[in-house]
């Protein structure tokens, strides 16, 4: 059996079995070495007392785990008896190391070291005096230097306990420090995912509310004057064509994004249909892009959005440019045009209004966005998720949104967008 095996096995024994093993063999050593001490003259020959504390201090020793002061103190005063009793000295030395092994090796040693010089300093001085000779004599028996390497021996063993328990305790603080940034990881993941939950439900909402409104309105006029006007149905047909394009081109590039981090071009080949021949803003429908457009929309795309929707019957849809136009931050202008896209289709689907005015100011410090309608029906309860969306859009930029009816009808929606510009 190899030691790391007998430690092992040693480890499963019950401590009791362990002390009651100990005490036996201490009991034992001590029976022997009182028969066999040397007498000296004037010593008293062991008798049946000289057993009888030899092992009452052997026996004490099973209380050395849960009082070792009070052990070291006992066994010492059997200590003294045995030689003031004037037996032969050193016979019951087996017990004392012990006791001085585990008075020092404990964890509070404030009564235990002084038992422990008590008993060291008294018994070299009996020694010096009994012998009369210095106390460095090398005449002198070997018992100081052994029981001051049993205290040795129990200071090197309570130094590697407080060793192992100081590792395990910084082993746990690494463990709970790792268990935490975990936790913390997966909190941080956990966030990023709902954000980009929401952030992709508020883009897919924009645009399918947006192209689904003017669908709507655009299909209805193009019923209606299918017969009577061919021209203007052919219009709001078109509108509608385009309207399509625009969600599918935004619908790719989002699905883009979430499969791979590539973003869709926006009419891949083979998209376009040769069958068209105009749209609302005057560009051949079936006419390929001349480059593909990003998947975040811009502020530039809004005339067109614009036109979209005042095709046909819809409101005459105002866009008004003020301040020192420039490109700004791609989220900036993403949420400027979704903002304008919302409410622009809640006019459609709620309002009922003739004319919608656009506002979008470029100022030194970010941009404002204002579209106010002329509508006449009240606005529909705050249940959706159209304005939330806008609010929380212009907020995660730093900005604010503010959405409500006029005094006089109609509904404004107003932005705040700030923009940080890169400093040289």
């Amino acid at each position: 059996m190899t030691f790391e095996a007998l430690r092992r096995w040693w480890a499963t024994v019950p401590p009791w079995v362990g002390e009651s093993a100990l005490v036996v063999v201490v009991a034992v050593a001590t029976v022997f070495r009182i028969r066999a001490g040397v007498s000296q003259p004037g010593d008293r020959p062991p008798d049946q007392a000289a057993y009888l504390l030899g092992l009452a201090m052997s026996t004490v020793l099973l209380l050395r785990r849960r009082w070792p002061a009070l052990v070291l103190a006992l066994v010492t005063v059997g200590w003294l008896a045995y030689h003031i009793l004037d037996y032969p000295g050193g016979a019951p030395a087996v017990p004392l190391w012990v006791a001085l092994y585990t008075g020092a090796a404990a964890t509070d040693r404030a009564v235990s070291m002084p038992v422990a010089a008590f008993l060291i300093g008294s018994d070299l001085q009996g020694r010096v005096a009994t012998h009369h000779l210095d106390p460095l004599d090398p005449t002198l028996d070997g018992s100081f230097g052994v029981f001051i390497a049993a205290l040795l021996l129990g200071e090197a063993a309570r130094s590697r306990r407080r060793w192992q328990a100081e590792t395990r305790a910084r082993l746990a603080l690494l463990t709970t420090e790792r268990d935490r940034a975990a936790a913390d990881r997966d909190r941080a993941a956990a966030e990023r995912l709902a954000r980009e939950r929401i952030r992709i439900a508020q883009e897919l909402h924009d645009i399918t509310a947006h192209t689904i409104a003017v669908i709507g309105v655009q299909a209805g006029v193009a019923a209606e004057t299918l017969k009577d006007s061919p021209e203007q149905a052919r219009a709001a047909l078109g509108a509608v064509r385009q309207a399509s394009r625009e969600a599918m081109r935004d619908l790719r590039a989002a699905v883009g994004v979430l499969r791979d981090g590539t973003p869709a071009l926006a009419d891949p080949p083979g998209d376009a249909d040769p069958a068209d021949t105009g749209s609302p803003e005057g560009v051949p429908l079936g006419a390929a892009p001349a480059q593909a457009e990003p998947p975040a929309p811009s502020l530039d795309r809004l005339p067109v959005m614009a036109r979209a929707c005042g095709a046909g019957d819809g409101p005459a849809v105002a866009l008004t440019w003020h301040g020192d136009r420039r490109p700004l931050p791609r989220a900036v202008e993403a949420t400027a045009y979704r903002i304008a896209q919302e409410s622009l289709t809640n006019v459609l689907r709620h309002a009922a209004a003739n004319r919608v005015d656009v506002t979008v100011e470029y100022l030194p410090d970010g941009l404002r966005l204002e579209i106010v309608d002329d509508g006449t029906q009240p606005a529909p309860p705050g249940t959706g998720f159209g304005i939330r969306g806008m609010a929380e859009r212009a907020g995660s930029l730093g900005g604010w949104l503010t959405a409500g009816s006029e005094p006089t009808g109609g509904f404004r929606v107003r932005a705040w967008l700030p923009v940080r510009e890169a400093t040289t």
